[in-house]
């Protein structure tokens, strides 16, 4: 678990560190364990007046594909940099009139242990189509979850930065740590 101050100075790296025009904006520096994923705003196309939903839309699917590959070299440099500092995967994405996209990101494998009425859950979205095995069902699970739960999760979250900073302050907590609990980190 990052602490908001873990977070605040990985998206200040971020933000200090890539070009000035890779993006419009910054939008968003997240982390967990194993990557950090950064999103950014890149301008729209600019089509027709007339133009068709569909050739609106391919527009955008352009566009964010011209980023990607104009923009490789500059963000690979950025990654080896992060990943060096930071000791996790970095990965990419843009916000482009509205649609976001995640360009290639970990998929880190999660064990579980499942009895049978939850793995019964997982084959009916697959018999459904909802999902393509139960791997894929379980993500979507989790997906829909977390857009149900936000505000519960993010309270949680919070309650658990409180946790680590009380336990920092302990009794076996060694100089550095008891500092660091002081100044909030």
């Amino acid at each position: 678990m990052i602490t908001s101050e873990q977070q605040e100075r990985l998206r200040g790296w971020f933000a200090g560190r890539l070009p000035d025009d890779l993006f419009e904006e910054l939008i968003e520096v997240t982390v967990d364990r194993e990557e950090i994923t950064v999103i950014g705003r890149v301008p729209g196309p600019r089509p027709a007046r007339d133009a068709s939903p569909a050739e609106r839309e391919a527009a955008v699917e352009g566009r964010i594909q011209e980023f990607r590959e104009r923009t490789r070299e500059v963000r690979m440099s950025v990654a080896r940099d992060a990943e060096h500092r930071f000791g996790r995967k970095v990965s990419w994405g843009v916000e482009c009139d509205g649609r976001r996209a995640l360009f290639t990101h970990v998929a880190a494998p999660v064990m579980t242990r499942l009895r049978q009425p939850e793995r019964q859950v997982l084959d009916t979205l697959i018999a459904g189509g909802v999902a393509r095995s139960r791997s894929d069902a379980l993500a979507w699970c989790v997906r829909l979850v977390q857009r149900h739960t936000d505000d519960w999760l993010t309270e949680l979250r919070e309650s658990l930065e409180h946790v680590q900073r009380v336990r920092a302050q302990g009794p076996d907590a060694g100089p550095e740590e008891e500092a660091s609990a002081a100044d909030g980190g």
